[in-house]
Parts: C-alpha cells; structure tokens; sequence
C-alpha cells in the first residue's frame, strides 16, 4: 500500500502525546523523519516512535527529499516562518491550531502553499470525529429547527507561569491555546460569520489572558457564547449546548475524546440520547491529509474555514485588548 512518508517538525509535548500516536495508527502515514532543536531529543523519539530517520535542525528534516508532508507542532509564533518554509521545500503541511497568529498571517501561509503547489490544513483533529460530523448533520437537517443560541466551553487548570502557553512572546493565553476550539465549533455548527462581536477578558500580570469571554452575535438573532480559560483549580470543563426553535441538543464531550460518545437531543419535553463511536482524531486529520496527497481528496479543514476562525479569533482578540 502507498502511503505518505511524513517528517514531524518538532518535539512538543502534543507530537508525543496525542499526534504521533494517532500517526501510527493513520493507514496511510509513514513516520519517516523526525526534527528537533537538539539531536538528543530528536534520537529519543525516533527510538519512541521507529521514525527512520532523526535530524538536529528543522532545515535539515526539510532538505530531505523524501519527506512528502510535515507536521509543524512549534510555539504559535513560529508556525508561520516553518509552515511557510516547509511549503517552499514542496512539502505538504499539517500545522497545529491555531494556524496562525491573525487572518493576515494566515492568507500568507495559504498563497505560498498555493504559490508552490502542495496542501497547508489546520490541525483541529476534534473537527474529523464522527461526534462533530453526527452532530451537524443533525443541525443540518433541521432537527432542532433553526439555532438560536450555541454555547461553547474549554477550561483547564492554570498553568505554571513558565509554561510556553502563558508566554506574551509566543502568543499564549487562553484564547489562543483554548479559545480556538470553541469559536472553530461554533463557527462550524453555524456556518458564517458573525455580525457583531463582543468579549472581555481576565489578565495576568504578563498580560496573558487566563479567561476570556465572547459573543457571536448574528443579525438574525442567533448568539454563541464561548468560554475559555486557564483558571480550574484542577482537571476541565468541556461543555456543547445548541439550542433551536423546536429544541436542543446538549453535550459534556471532551474535545478531541474518542470511543463511545454521546449526545441528547430535546424537543416537545421529550429527550432522546444517540451515541456515536469515534476513533482516534489525531489519526483521523492525518489520514485524511494523506488521502488528499495521495488521491486528490480536499482538505476537511478547509481555506475558508481556517481563515474564518482565524478572522473571528482576531476580533475577539481586539475587543479583549490583547
């Protein structure tokens, strides 16, 4: 079977948690390259993980030209600079939410994947699962009528102030880091952009926010409320509410969880509770990015989506003083 020899930019946390992981189980992903700052650190993941090959720079693993496709898990800040570089190397990339820092920085990163012909697609995973998917099409096919409110909400505890998602330079905070998954979902479930646009936010000492509130309000009257934040004393709070003109659908499902999930679906005082199997997302979004090299597939996440969500982000961000 033809499968997509990929390189791992990158030894974050997340490539080692969740999306190598997920690579391994991906049919049509081979774990070819790995990259890191330090050769030491990229030689133990390639014990880890049986990638083939490890290199001591990012331009190195970029160099080989038998890497097809990259995954860029580096600090926000960097996404831009490496995503744009692998594109002119003529890889394909998958780069980790948010994408990238502004709408701005986003179109550039798109037209240079444009420019040297090969596939750029965000990294929300959460979007491939069958839950997302099963979801949607209930909404779609006007099950709970036409939405009228959307809730959506990612908390976790605070993290130590030494942590790179709590650093000004790297573009950390709770909107950046958690934020992201709620205004993609709502954005998703709804479909358009919002008309007007409200938040607030709660600021550290460092003048990151650990907490930021946002409305989405549309014309027609719908509103999503997103809740984000790093301000748990302990473990997280993932929490989906839709509610239409003829019901509501209600979910405590974690982002990106796997398994047997399930969703309630309220009309007339009556509930009605479906569940859904989902896989692995992180071999789902990997999969699927190798489908579209080796068969011509889209993207899921698409352009438009990415520079939605990456528009909305900034609006948020502007109206929080960030």
């Amino acid at each position: 079977m033809r499968k997509v020899r990929w390189g791992v930019l990158g030894t974050a946390d997340i490539a080692r948690g969740q999306t190598i992981p997920g690579m391994q189980l991906a049919e049509h992903c081979e774990l070819y390259a790995i990259a890191g700052r330090k050769m030491e650190k990229a030689l133990k993941y390639q014990e880890e993980f049986g990638f083939q090959k490890a290199y001591g720079s990012y331009d190195e693993l970029l160099a080989d030209p038998e890497v097809e496709a990259v995954y860029i898990p580096l600090p926000n800040d960097l996404h831009c600079e490496w995503t744009i570089r692998a594109l002119k190397a003529k890889k394909h990339v998958l780069c980790e939410k948010p994408l990238a820092i502004s709408e701005a920085q986003a179109e550039e990163m798109f037209r240079a994947a444009e420019e040297n012909g090969v596939l750029l697609m965000e990294a929300f995973a959460y979007l491939h699962s069958p839950f997302v998917q099963a979801v949607k099409a209930e909404l779609d096919a006007g099950v709970i009528g036409e939405i009228r409110y959307l809730e959506s909400a990612f908390l976790t505890g605070r993290r130590p102030d030494t942590d790179i998602r709590l650093r000004r330079e790297t573009y950390g905070g709770s909107m950046y880091d958690l934020g992201c998954y709620c205004d993609s979902m709502a954005l998703w479930m709804i479909g358009k952009e919002p008309d007007t646009v409200l938040a607030t936010g709660y600021f550290s000492e460092k003048k990151i926010d650990l907490f930021t509130s946002a409305l989405l309000v549309y014309q027609n009257g719908a509103v999503a409320s997103l809740n984000c934040g790093m301000v748990l004393p302990d473990g997280r709070v993932d929490r989906l509410r839709i509610h239409g003109t003829k019901g509501e659908i209600i979910s405590p499902v974690e982002f990106n969880q796997c398994g047997e999930i399930s969703y309630t679906i309220i009309r007339n005082g009556r509930s009605e509770t479906k569940t859904v199997t989902a896989p692995n997302n992180y071999a789902l979004e990997t999969e699927q990015l190798s489908r579209c090299v080796l068969y011509g597939e889209k993207p899921h996440v698409t352009k438009a989506f990415s520079l939605l969500t990456a528009r909305v982000t900034d609006r948020i961000l502007q109206a929080i003083g960030y």
